[in-house]
């Protein structure tokens, strides 16, 4: 199955964190806290404006991005756990 966001959506993957701190102590799976950082790997074709025209999303697929840590709905497609957000809810893009 694909899974095509519409509209400003884009759908990402989640990028694990480090496993154990600075100081070398390794995080249990419980205690790790789900990241905010993630890969786009689709995206919509954006809103259109009063003219009828699309506008273009900022983000592409490939791009890893920040975001806050409630946004979004978790999504499974193809036994994967991806997250689905709004354009809006994206900080940043990183690197």
């Amino acid at each position: 199955m694909s899974l095509t966001p519409l509209h400003d959506r884009v759908l990402v993957r989640r990028v694990e964190g480090e496993e154990k701190t600075a100081g070398g102590l390794y995080i249990p799976e419980s205690a790790k806290e789900k990241p905010a950082e993630g890969e786009i790997i689709a995206v919509g074709e954006g809103l259109r404006n009063q003219d009828g025209e699309r506008i273009a999303l900022d983000v592409k697929v490939g791009d890893t991005v920040l975001f806050g840590k409630w946004n979004g709905q978790d999504v499974t497609v193809d036994g994967e756990e991806l997250l689905m957000m709004k354009e809006s809810d994206i900080m940043g893009i990183i690197g």
